[in-house]
């Protein structure tokens, strides 16, 4: 009787660790979301207090920004390509 309660007991205590990890997830992605946005926009944008000698390269930044935006189920991808391939055939 014991283990059965404290199996019950065990499993309820990890369904709610389960929810507060899912919360602490998405708080991290986003977080992913807002640092590498700020990256990219960074190389775009100039600011009289920072100057900048060339632009850098914004690959890793751009696809985690994806790679973390497709976690939300958001995809960044250019329909004017499939659009074209339509048009031409």
């Amino acid at each position: 009787m014991e283990e059965k309660k404290e199996s019950k007991n065990f499993l309820k205590q990890l369904h709610e660790k389960q929810d507060e990890m899912q919360i602490l997830g998405t708080f991290v992605r986003l977080g992913v979301v807002v640092w590498s946005g700020f990256i990219i926009t960074l190389n775009y944008v100039d600011l009289p207090m920072i100057k900048k000698g060339s632009s850098g390269d914004i690959t890793f930044p751009a696809s985690i920004f994806t790679g973390t935006l497709s976690t939300f189920g958001i995809t960044t991808s250019n329909n004017n390509n499939s659009k074209k391939k339509e048009e031409k055939e």
